[in-house]
């Protein structure tokens, strides 16, 4: 079970959601993070990733790298994690979400952050999706697998 965190929980979320405002704002762009990452790799990095689009993909990824030093450095320790699966569980559960991003033509931060504040169907549908997929898996691997 997890700890309720109602006022880190909020902090982030409004973390989120001003970096998604921003980046949408000041660059005309959906802070998705499965497209960010595919902008940068090749083949998919091509001509859309000029040298001003990698510096901004660049900065927002390190920004999510850093933040848990920034997060040592405020409160003097860091979140404890605690990972309640077996790597190999792990695996599949990334691979199963690699796949959906790709079929999604996006991921849960894209869709769900950006996409439903601008009220898009594809992306209130894809995020019905994201979750009830998430609910079906949790179940199956907590309940039915024993994982």
């Amino acid at each position: 079970m997890s700890e309720f965190t109602p006022l880190t929980s909020a902090l982030g979320g409004m973390l989120i959601g001003l970096s998604a405002v921003l980046t949408m704002g000041l660059l005309g762009r959906i802070a998705g993070i499965s497209g960010m990452i595919g902008g940068l790799l090749p083949p998919y990095s091509g001509g859309a990733t000029a040298a001003g689009d990698r510096g901004w993909r660049l900065a927002f990824l390190a920004g999510m790298i850093a933040s848990p030093l920034v997060l040592l450095v405020a409160t003097g320790s860091l979140p404890e994690i605690e990972v309640p699966v077996s790597l190999p569980m792990l695996a599949i559960g990334g691979l199963i979400a690699g796949v959906g991003v790709s079929y999604a033509n996006g991921c849960p931060s894209g869709h769900g952050v950006c996409g439903m504040a601008r009220f898009s169907v594809r992306s209130i549908a894809a995020t019905l999706t994201f979750m009830a997929t998430t609910a079906v898996t949790v179940f199956l691997v907590r309940h039915v697998f024993g994982a």
